[in-house]
């Protein structure tokens, strides 16, 4: 299957197959390309890609947020000067969500822009963070602050590459898919709510990259609509910072940012009970006032207000500006 994302300036092709990255240099289209991954990529796939280009450089960075940084950027950015790429060379990045986001910038920042693929690997890379063009780094304890919107030129979605992937991972990725259900897409929703949801995994996966799509083209750079899909992010990212890179992961503070903001009781009850399902975290151990400083912090803070997202029933998103008083008492102080 392929979609087309036409955003102001770009359109650009997502294939969703089985299989489809034993075929990637196929679908790339060329052999002038710079690898990038981590080491939590099974080998297997990173050999595979590998393969299909013998002459290629692959930079690997460690596995984890904590790679998302100015020192591992300039790594990534000397190595392409090593490798002497030009601006018709191309970035391709295997790996999940870290990887994608690193890689897109160091494609960004490279020779003013050159271009960019991206093959995720994790449930949480394809069905979100995979498209779009958001790419960043960390800085000063604040996620995705500093970065380009860079959109890819391909981006090749193969859901065999999730037969390696832990119960733990696909998990936390899948909490990105109850949010599209959520915000836009109350069929997405309830398909967690059905027998296995497993049994809907490709449909779960299509789905999301239709939100997804929808909204990148109808909201590129985030100016309203694509603001829905930050819903459970502005606490979520608050619980990240506090509790740093080893406690929990992305998905899991998304999934604990949705259930603190929902105040609809009986949409909370379905989301807890699909969040479990899920064995995914409910709520975060913390303390309540550090919270509270790294939201008004968040990149969606606007002099004393923060934009929250809200649902109150499966496929209606909106915005809502919250002021101090009201981010204090949505965490219960």
């Amino acid at each position: 299957m392929e979609l087309q994302v036409h955003t102001a300036n770009k359109t650009y092709p997502i294939y969703i197959e089985r299989g489809a990255l034993s075929r990637a240099a196929e679908l790339i289209g060329t052999d002038r390309v710079f690898l990038i991954s981590d080491d939590g990529v099974p080998a297997k796939w990173r050999d595979s890609l590998q393969a299909q280009f013998p002459n290629a450089a692959m930079h690997v960075i460690p596995q984890g947020e904590g790679s998302k940084n100015f020192a591992v950027f300039q790594e990534v950015l000397a190595h392409m000067l090593e490798e002497h790429l030009s601006r018709k060379d191309t970035v391709v990045a295997l790996g999940g969500g870290v990887v994608g986001d690193l890689a897109g910038f160091c494609a960004a920042s490279y020779m003013r822009g050159i271009g960019y693929v991206n093959i995720p690997t994790t449930m949480l890379a394809m069905v979100d963070s995979s498209i779009g063009g958001k790419t960043a780094i960390d800085f000063q304890g604040i996620k995705n602050c500093v970065g380009a919107f860079w959109q890819p030129d391909k981006v090749i979605v193969d859901p065999e590459v999730l037969s390696t992937l832990s119960p733990r991972l696909l998990h936390e990725g899948l909490a990105e898919a109850v949010k599209m259900g959520l915000t836009h897409d109350a069929e997405l929703f309830s398909l967690f709510e059905r027998d296995d949801y497993m049994d809907h995994i490709d449909e779960i996966i299509e789905r999301s990259l239709r939100v997804k799509q929808g909204v990148v083209e109808r909201d590129e750079r985030e100016g309203g609509e694509r603001r829905l899909l930050n819903f459970g992010h502005t606490y979520g990212h608050a619980y990240e910072s506090y509790h740093g890179l080893n406690r929990w992961l992305h998905g899991e503070c998304v999934a604990m940012g949705m259930m603190t903001v929902v105040k609809n009781p009986a949409l909370k009850e379905r989301l807890r009970a699909v969040l479990e399902r899920l064995e995914l975290p409910l709520e975060c151990e913390c303390d309540k006032e550090e919270i509270c400083r790294l939201v008004q912090s968040d990149k969606k803070a606007d002099h004393g207000t923060v934009t929250i997202v809200q649902v109150d029933e499966p496929g209606h998103g909106y915005t809502e500006q919250w002021d101090t008083d009201m981010v204090r008492k949505g965490i219960g102080l």
